[in-house]
C-alpha cells in the first residue's frame, strides 16, 4: 500500500493530464475531482480512473478542452451537450446552469448529454447544496454494458447512478449517492488491483453462478494491465433484486434516453447522460419548516438503537465525512497495483521520473 498526501496527488495527477493535451486548468480540475473522490472514500471514482481516462482519450472516446453547448434553453429547463469532453469540465457547466435557473424560477431541470465520465455524482449534488438547493440526479453511461437486470445473466444496464443532495443550514449537506448495481464498476476495478474485495455474490456469470471474482467481469488480466469489461463472461448484479434493477432501468430512460445520450447499448460510444432537477427550499417553504424538520429527523434516526455489531446508526454522508477527515490528515492510501498502473500511465504520456518521485515524497 502506498500513501500519498492530498496536494501531492493532485499535483501529480494534474501533471499526467497536462501531458495528455488538457489545458492546465482542465488538468487541475480533473485531478482535484478525482482526488476528492478518494478523500471521501469513493476510491472507485478516484485516481484509479487515471489509466482509464487516458486510454479513452487515446481512443478518441473523450476529447480534452471541450466547451459544452447549450442546445435547449428556456427559463426553467436546459439541455447541455458535453460534446464528449471530460466530465469534470462539462458537468460543472450544466450544474451551474441548473443552479442559476433554479434561483430565478424556484425549480429547474437540466439534461446533460454526451459527457465524458462525470465521476462521483455526489460532487454535483454538493455543488447545488452549497447554493442552498435540493437536487436529484438520474445518470446513465451509454456504451457501458456492465449490469445484468433482475432475473438475467447478460449485461444490459450501466451502473446507472442515482443521487440526491439536501442542503442544511450551517452543516454539511445530506448526500445520497449510489450506483444501482450491487457495486460500482470502479469497485470491481479496485478489487482487481489489490484493493477491497467485492461483497459475496456481487457478480453473476453466464451460467448463473454467483461470484465475487473480478475475472468474471474482466476476463484474464495482468496486475498492472488494462481492464476490459467486454472480455468477461459475466456481469455485475443489480442491487436490491427487482427494485434496484427497476431504478437502473429508469436511470437509463431519464439520464440516457431523455437527455439525448441514449440508453446503454452494445458498441455505443461511452458517454454519461444526466437528468437533474433543482428545487429552491426558500421558494417551496417560505416559513423555513424544512431545515428544522431535517434536524429533528436526523436526530430521530441517529438515536435508533443499533443492531448487534454496529456502533451507531448513520445517515447518508456520515462515512464520507469521517473518511475525508482521516485522509486529509494522513494521506490517501492506494494499493500497490493501483499506484503501479497510474505510474505506468504517467510514463506513457511523458511525465518525468522527478515528478513521479515527488508524488510519494
Amino acid at each position: 500500500m502506498v500513501t500519498i498526501q492530498v496536494d501531492n496527488l493532485i499535483d501529480f495527477v494534474g501533471d499526467v493530464f497536462s501531458h495528455a493535451d488538457s489545458s492546465s486548468e482542465e488538468s487541475r480540475r480533473i485531478a482535484t475531482y478525482l482526488t476528492t473522490a478518494n478523500l471521501t472514500g469513493h476510491d472507485s471514482h478516484g485516481v484509479i480512473r487515471v489509466p482509464v481516462y487516458i486510454r479513452w482519450k487515446k481512443m478518441g472516446s473523450v476529447v480534452p478542452n471541450q466547451t459544452p453547448e447549450v442546445v435547449v434553453d428556456t427559463p426553467s429547463l436546459a439541455v447541455v451537450d458535453g460534446k464528449f469532453g471530460y466530465g469534470q469540465t462539462v458537468a460543472p457547466v450544466a450544474v451551474k446552469l441548473g443552479i442559476e435557473k433554479c434561483k430565478k424560477a424556484g425549480l429547474a431541470a437540466v439534461a446533460l448529454r454526451n459527457a465524458g465520465h462525470i465521476g462521483r455524482v455526489g460532487d454535483w449534488a454538493e455543488m447545488a447544496a452549497a447554493e442552498g438547493l435540493v437536487s436529484v440526479h438520474f445518470v446513465n453511461a451509454a456504451g457501458s454494458l456492465l449490469v445484468a437486470p433482475f432475473g438475467g445473466v447478460e449485461k444490459r444496464l450501466s451502473t446507472a447512478p442515482y443521487c440526491v443532495g439536501i442542503p442544511r443550514q450551517g452543516q454539511d449537506p445530506i448526500v445520497l449517492d449510489f450506483a444501482t448495481s450491487t457495486v460500482a464498476e470502479g469497485k470491481v476495478l479496485v478489487a482487481s488491483r489489490g484493493g477491497k474485495k467485492l461483497p459475496v455474490a456481487a457478480l453473476v456469470d453466464s451460467d448463473g453462478s454467483l461470484s465475487e471474482d473480478p475475472h468474471v467481469l474482466y476476463g484474464p488480466y495482468t496486475p498492472d494491465g488494462p481492464r476490459d469489461h467486454t472480455k468477461g463472461t459475466g456481469a455485475i448484479r443489480a442491487f436490491g433484486e427487482h427494485k434496484g434493477s427497476g431504478l437502473a432501468f429508469i436511470c437509463e430512460l431519464l439520464g440516457g434516453a431523455l437527455s439525448g445520450t441514449g440508453a446503454t447499448a452494445p458498441d455505443r460510444r461511452f458517454a454519461n447522460g444526466m437528468l437533474a432537477f433543482y428545487v429552491d427550499p426558500k421558494v417551496i417553504d417560505p416559513a423555513n419548516f424544512f431545515d428544522g424538520e431535517i434536524s429533528r429527523y436526523v436526530d430521530f434516526i441517529r438515536e435508533t438503537k443499533p443492531i448487534a455489531g454496529t456502533d451507531r446508526v448513520l445517515i447518508p454522508g456520515d462515512p464520507e465525512r469521517k473518511t475525508r477527515a482521516e485522509r486529509t490528515k494522513n494521506g490517501i492510501p492506494l494499493p500497490d497495483d493501483t499506484w503501479a498502473a497510474i505510474v505506468n500511465t504517467a510514463r506513457e504520456v511523458g511525465v518525468s521520473e522527478v515528478s513521479i518521485q515527488r508524488a510519494t515524497s
